[in-house]
């Protein structure tokens, strides 16, 4: 059984020391996300992960309800089954009136990009939806940790994982309008877009349909957040990889700390970009949280 870290703001949660952590840090809004690590699984089978699926993202819709303009809200799928999953989407959008749906990297032995998916990826580009993606430590790769936390350095390279998949498999270019959004500063493909690119770019030139632009293009139409990648070297990557438009601020909380907010203010980024960061792109992405 692999063993999860224990943080004590985590097992700690409640909504009103939410509401209190947003209301220290000077954060007007933020938006409700199932962790992908435990998720909603449980190691239950397809019907039982739908139900908890279902019980999580009622809570999180009554929370919005309770807390009016405090939260968004990102349904979680349990992406198990494609036609519950599909229910799911109908549900989550038109009854709870959800901002997006929150995806993890990858379900098991599937990516994102996996054929499995498409339909799931063709409805949500249907419906223009934000699709948020949180990174887990695969399956395959716990026993990579070379001594860490396996969350340390295999999450991040899962986003990358599920980056590179969608893009190889062509999602991303069928999925114009779907908004996608990564966590943690798009895990390592900053520091790894060039390599893809550099063992691609001749098949996508040569009239590959999973980079009509380019690859390079593909990455920058992409948003990515802050959460636990505000270090100066992480940011530098990240606003080289794509304009400030495309960034926006997250946390992880409960896992860690909203004052990563100030980490940001200190960077001596320009007044326009701060703001950007801080809330101007999110809430071009998700209008409820300007609403």
């Amino acid at each position: 059984m692999r063993k999860i870290p224990h943080f004590a703001n985590q097992v700690g949660w409640t909504q009103a020391k939410a509401m209190e952590e947003l209301d220290k840090n000077g954060i007007a809004a933020g938006v409700l996300s199932i962790a992908s690590t435990p998720g909603t699984w449980f190691g239950l089978d397809a019907a039982g992960a739908e139900r908890m699926v279902r019980t999580c993202n009622d809570y999180g819709a009554e929370m919005v309800r309770n807390h009016k303009g405090r939260f968004g809200l990102f349904a979680t799928l349990s992406m198990l089954e494609v036609d519950a999953t599909l229910e799911e989407i109908e549900y989550a959008f038109e009854t709870l009136d959800a901002d997006g749906v929150g995806l993890q990297t990858n379900y098991g032995d599937k990516w994102l990009g996996h054929e499995f998916y498409k339909p799931v990826f063709e409805e949500l580009n249907r419906r223009r939806a934000v699709v948020y993606v949180h990174p887990l430590v695969a399956d395959c790769c716990a026993q990579l940790n070379v001594g860490a936390l396996p969350a340390v350095i295999e999450v991040p390279h899962d986003t990358t994982r599920a980056v590179t998949s969608l893009l190889l498999s062509g999602t991303l270019a069928r999925s114009r309008d779907i908004k996608w959004l990564f966590s943690h500063a798009g895990g390592t493909i900053p520091m790894l877009a060039g390599r893809i690119e550099a063992f691609y770019s001749r098949q996508a030139l040569a009239g590959g349909s999973f980079a009509p632009d380019g690859i390079g293009a593909e990455f920058r139409r992409l948003h990515y957040d802050t959460a636990n990648a505000t270090s100066a070297p992480a940011m530098a990557a990240l606003m080289k990889l794509v304009p400030t438009t495309q960034i926006t601020f997250g946390s992880d909380y409960p896992y860690f700390p909203l004052n990563q907010i100030e980490t940001l203010r200190k960077m001596g980024l320009a007044l326009d970009d701060l703001r950007a960061i801080e809330s101007g792109n999110a809430a071009r992405l998700i209008p409820s949280l300007g609403a």
